[in-house]
């Protein structure tokens, strides 16, 4: 078995691509930003993707300027709420 076949039958299949839009909540907190990566970090956390926020969030006293990585439970894409 070659390494391809073997990331093809192990790998989740991406649900968001580069620059998609996306809506959701990061620790209870609304945001809007775009899809840098989806990615499979550990086997324990399940596959997240990295979103690119639009505007600075302040969660307690921590404030995230640039990127999130959240659950795919805890985004929408934003395109398919407009259709």
């Amino acid at each position: 078995m070659t390494l391809a076949e073997y990331f093809a039958l192990h790998r989740p299949v991406a649900k968001y691509t580069f620059g998609d839009r996306v809506i959701g909540k990061y620790q209870g907190v609304p945001f809007v930003g775009t899809c840098g990566g989806d990615v499979m970090v550990n086997e324990t956390e399940g596959p997240m993707v990295t979103v690119f926020l639009d505007l600075p969030l302040k969660i307690k006293e921590v404030v995230h300027h640039t990127f999130i990585k959240v659950k795919y439970k805890d985004i929408k894409k934003l395109n398919a709420l407009v259709a």
